[in-house]
């Protein structure tokens, strides 16, 4: 009974924190290393195992960040392009410690469907953030932008068929979580009895 009650009190504290509110402490690689272990214990139809990481530590996220900048740039319309986004996206890791993009490895098996490769791979996710919340490590899932764009699929070298989940810029702050906000999950549940 104990063991979930900590698993309940680690769902319910867990909070998106945004790049800005981290305080540039470091991470170190082999508790990324063990969150990445977790993620990989996810469930997974037909033993597929369709989730990868691309990680990024130490200078390398500031150069993700810069390029991520510049392909906002190149891919979008002028009458659609904002320097402040531009500008968000350049310093998104200048105190992150790790920055992963998580992607979805299209298997080609026909009788596993697409969606069921990306609920595993976000599955894979969710124990990535639950750890990290555990272990007191900020994290924000980043979802938008460029990163569902295919010219950030070809600069990742990621297949066609692949599927690109987002970005998980990691690391620590000193800012005290905000509390939670779920509506009842009787408006978001029907029984049939």
């Amino acid at each position: 009974m104990e063991e979930i009650k900590h698993l309940w009190n680690v769902i319910l504290h867990r909070r998106s924190t945004k790049p800005v509110a981290l305080n540039g402490k470091k991470i170190d690689d082999q508790v990324i290393r063990q969150l990445l272990e977790l993620a990989n214990w996810a469930p997974t139809h037909g033993n597929t195992e369709p989730w990868r990481f691309i990680v990024y530590s130490g200078e390398a996220v500031w150069e993700f960040c810069h390029r991520h900048a510049e392909l906002y740039r190149q891919s979008t319309p002028q009458e659609k392009f904002t320097t402040a986004k531009y500008e968000k996206q350049q310093h998104n890791g200048d105190k992150a410690s790790h920055l992963i993009v998580i992607y979805m490895k299209r298997g080609d098996n026909p009788n596993i469907t697409g969606l069921e490769e990306i609920c595993a791979t976000a599955a894979a996710v969710e124990h990535i953030l639950l750890g990290a919340e555990a272990l007191g490590i900020a994290v924000l899932w980043s979802t938008g932008g460029v990163v569902i764009q295919p010219v950030m699929k070809t600069f990742l070298g990621i297949g066609e068929e692949d599927i690109l989940l987002g970005m998980l810029y990691m690391g620590y702050t000193d800012e005290a979580p905000k509390p939670g906000r779920r509506g009842p999950v009787t408006e978001k549940t029907k029984w049939n009895p």
